[in-house]
């Protein structure tokens, strides 16, 4: 069995993912060309080597027209703010230049955001206005995820406990606690904890994709590994800042 196995020590955004599945390609600017051209609108996404704690990565940056949007992973969430419905977003989608079964997995993702945050307002789905998870950085990272994870073939994710940090973020709608309101809610189910780094380690997006590709939480299993790739996030802690993917064999 194919087997990817993630490790969320340091919580999980999706361009910290993004970046751990394409060290796992043999080519990673082939998939870069290749993500650039679907048709993501206004938006060019690039990649660079990054270094923390002495552990060498790939971070993910998204750039809209001439300007870098900053990831939701650095906490700026009062920025930049684009207030899309769900429709909106599904439109965006339905235009990509991708196969229908990543679109389907894509939007299956945003309702699983949608869902969250109709929890915390009080609202219906439709009525739900996104907002850092709107912006076409987000939109990038988890069609990226998806693409990516449709390549390498797995079969089956496993994931850690995942850290996710501890103490207030501040969001377009405030100051908010960690993990935020959206956020928490779909850790619901999900083995999680708070560690010692005092931040948000994970976004909406970056808890979306994994629980919506996981089968099993639980520590590295036995395997065969074969690739191993390191995303970076933009911040720095004591510790390395980074998901790490491990691709392998198993009979698990």
């Amino acid at each position: 069995m194919k087997l990817l196995y993630l490790e969320c020590n340091m919580g999980v955004a999706g361009d910290m993912l993004m970046g751990a599945l394409l060290e796992l390609l043999p080519d990673k600017e082939d998939f870069i060309k290749e993500i650039n051209k679907i048709g993501i609108p206004n938006t060019k996404i690039e990649m660079s080597s990054s270094t923390k704690c002495g552990i060498v990565g790939t971070q993910m940056s998204v750039r809209i027209g001439e300007i870098e949007e900053e990831s939701i992973e650095t906490n700026n969430h009062h920025k930049h703010h684009t207030h899309l419905k769900m429709s909106d977003i599904e439109h965006i989608i339905d235009c990509l230049q991708i196969e229908e079964t990543i679109k389907t997995d894509i939007k299956n993702i945003y309702h699983m955001i949608a869902d969250a945050e109709s929890r915390v307002h009080g609202k219906e789905v439709t009525e739900i206005h996104f907002h850092e998870v709107g912006r076409m950085d987000a939109i990038a990272d988890i069609t990226g995820c998806v693409m990516l994870l449709h390549k390498l073939g797995v079969e089956k994710v496993i994931t850690s406990p995942i850290n996710v940090g501890f103490g207030q973020v501040n969001c377009s709608h405030g100051m908010l606690p960690v993990p935020a309101p959206a956020t928490a809610y779909m850790l619901e189910g999900i083995p999680c904890y708070a560690g010692q780094i005092e931040g948000e380690l994970c976004t909406p997006t970056g808890i979306a994709l994994v629980k919506y590709i996981t089968k099993e939480y639980a520590n590295m299993p036995g395997m065969i590994i074969e690739k191993i790739g390191y995303g970076m996030g933009k911040k720095d802690y004591r510790a390395v800042n980074c998901v790490r993917a491990i691709l392998g064999k198993s009979d698990v």
